[in-house]
């Protein structure tokens, strides 16, 4: 079989991470859009400030009201620094001073200028100091200002959210990989058990038959019926590697009859069954008349994991019943597997069709999950457990398009 996962995988991976990029760099776009137009505001906050000493500097002592200063004030949220022309900074009086910066008051007040220097050159360093200027152009105070909590929390926040989101997808990947590593493993072990599973019915009839023959050397009559017997295995065996020849790849399918299509595989187990050692009746029933397109080989295959998984479940020393039930609708044709083996818990059923499921030694490791790919995939059909009880059985449902419907539409 070929796998044909790799490159689809990789792609995959790469498409992942072109979209994470995608998304990290539409953050940072939008997070410094927002940065840009709140120092845009922060600024604009700045510049009426300076507006308003620069009409009390120049109001000519007048008397003024000049209380709207105080509600420029209480818009700055960010550190400030009033300073006059030489970078002295006025801590007395109106417009002095100093805007959401702690200052120790336990510092002399030379500690307290040499600590506001040092504020002031960090400032500079994240804004240009806007100017307040007479009319004649002399410079009669300076306002250093910085960024609010609110910008640095934005500016640092797209940071903390792609690392965070490339921790997520470091973890997500290894727990991907570990996983997909595990279920390719189950796959193959899995595939490893099907095909033990798939050649282990002809050849236990191959070795019985051998058994027989030599019981009846003397007898034609019953060695031309071993001989058919073995036949039909060889025929069986050349199917199993037919089948697993055809996964993978798209199957051609043909209008058959459904009935005569469970038939053939029912008839080849009935021979087979007193083999199990267990005491077991396999019945059909249903519209004969039934008609779908499929792939012989591989729909046989399907009903062929569904009985043994019944017999599976029939456990020895119980008078055990395999039912198959062909139902004609209009648009579908429903098959019925019934068994009254051990059932199904419910927190089971959505598992039975995962890779690698097995609850016991054979059978469900790979079976019922090819099964249901050769149901849904090639045949556009669907494969479902239609009921179970613990201790009462199950019944898998198989719903395909009636072939007859679909060409009186047509």
């Amino acid at each position: 079989m070929k796998m044909k996962g790799g490159p689809t995988s990789v792609n995959l991976k790469l498409i992942l991470l072109i979209i994470a990029f995608v998304i990290a760099g539409g953050t940072l776009f939008y997070t410094q859009n927002l940065v840009n137009k709140l120092q845009e505001r922060e600024t604009n906050i700045v510049e009426l400030y300076a507006s308003s000493l620069k009409y009390i500097a120049t109001s000519g002592g007048e008397a003024q009201d000049y209380t709207f200063i105080f509600d420029i004030i209480r818009k700055i949220d960010f550190p400030l620094i009033l300073t006059d022309a030489n970078n002295n900074t006025n801590l007395n009086g109106l417009g002095s001073g100093v805007r959401n910066i702690e200052i120790d008051t336990t510092l002399s007040p030379k500690q307290i200028q040499k600590f506001l220097s040092k504020k002031i050159k960090e400032l500079r360093g994240i804004n240009q100091p806007i100017v307040v200027t007479l009319p004649d152009s002399t410079v009669i105070q300076k306002i250093f200002y910085g960024e609010s909590s609110l910008i640095k929390k934005l500016r640092f926040y797209p940071y903390f959210q792609i690392i965070s989101a490339m921790f997520f997808i470091l973890i997500a990947y290894i727990s991907f990989s570990y996983v997909k590593k595990n279920e390719q493993s189950n796959i193959w072990v899995g595939m490893a058990k099907e095909t033990a599973h798939q050649l282990g019915t002809p050849i236990s009839s191959l070795l019985g038959w051998t058994e027989i023959l030599k019981m009846h050397p003397d007898n034609p009559d019953k060695v031309i019926d071993v001989a058919d017997e073995m036949n039909s295995d060889l025929i069986r065996l050349n199917k199993v590697a037919q089948r697993f020849s055809k996964i993978g790849s798209k199957p051609e399918l043909k209008k058959l009859n459904v009935y005569n299509t469970v038939a053939n595989v029912s008839e080849y187990f009935q021979r087979r069954l007193p083999q199990t050692g267990k005491k077991i009746s396999l019945k059909i029933s249903g519209d004969k008349s039934t008609f779908s397109m499929l792939n012989a080989e591989l729909f046989e295959w399907v009903l062929e994991n569904l009985i043994k998984n019944a017999l599976d479940a029939i456990e020895k020393g119980k008078e055990g019943e395999i039912r198959i039930d062909i139902f004609k609708n209009d648009d579908t044709i429903d098959i019925d597997v019934s068994d009254n083996g051990k059932g199904i818990d419910v927190k089971q059923r959505k598992d039975v069709f995962r890779p690698g499921y097995s609850t016991k030694q054979r059978g469900w490791g790979l079976g019922l999950s090819l099964a249901k790919r050769i149901v849904e995939n090639y045949h556009k059909g669907k494969i479902f457990v239609l009921r179970s009880e613990p201790g009462a059985g199950t019944t898998f449902r198989i719903s395909l398009e009636n072939a007859d419907e679909n060409i009186k539409r047509s």
